[in-house]
């Protein structure tokens, strides 16, 4: 495991402006980090064509404690094709069951992401199967001819965060993080 910290660089109110007692601290940002990313299995992931357009995509994800994502996806498609000119991507995660008004939590995750290979598609290949036990066995149940078959694994490596965790701080605040590693 590397050695993975969050900076906080900012913490906001809902109106952007930066709180004059500092917010929550590092341990707190961190805590609602890998809980928001424990209790929530889908992402949104918005990815740049060659052309400038944007793009999004849903995918279920794992994630190891060094704050690396993981999905798995055809390498055909249009934001794996993406990644291949550009590995710039952006992440949401977040609950879509959450009432209007409630006290919201959510992730804005930034970073950049490739084809897992080597020893990081072995690491992907293990934290994916521990999140979805179901997933070797649908791999195995594919026919030759299944697009499932050509599924790869992709690591997401974030280097920025925006969390935002009413539930736990009681107030709507966003901090900014870098992770350094």
């Amino acid at each position: 495991m590397e050695d993975v910290n969050l900076v906080i660089v900012a913490t906001l109110n809902s109106a952007g402006t930066p709180v004059a007692n500092g917010g929550p601290s590092a341990e707190d940002v961190r805590s609602s980090l890998f809980r928001i990313l424990e209790d929530n299995v889908l992402c949104s992931m918005a990815t740049v064509t060659s052309d400038y357009q944007a793009h999004v995509n849903l995918a279920y994800f794992s994630y190891s404690e060094d704050l690396e994502l993981y999905f798995i996806s055809h390498p055909e498609s249009r934001h794996c094709q993406n990644l291949e000119t550009n590995p710039s991507m952006a992440m949401t995660v977040f609950s879509s069951s959450r009432t209007w008004g409630d006290r919201d939590q959510g992730l804005q995750l930034f970073g950049s992401c490739n084809l897992a290979r080597d020893a990081n598609a072995i690491k992907a290949l293990n934290s994916y199967v521990i999140r979805f036990p179901t997933y070797t066995g649908w791999q195995r149940s594919l026919g030759q001819d299944d697009p499932g078959k050509n599924y790869r694994l992709y690591r997401f490596l974030i280097d920025r965060v925006k969390i935002f965790d009413e539930q736990v701080w009681g107030e709507p605040l966003s901090v900014l993080a870098t992770v350094s590693r």
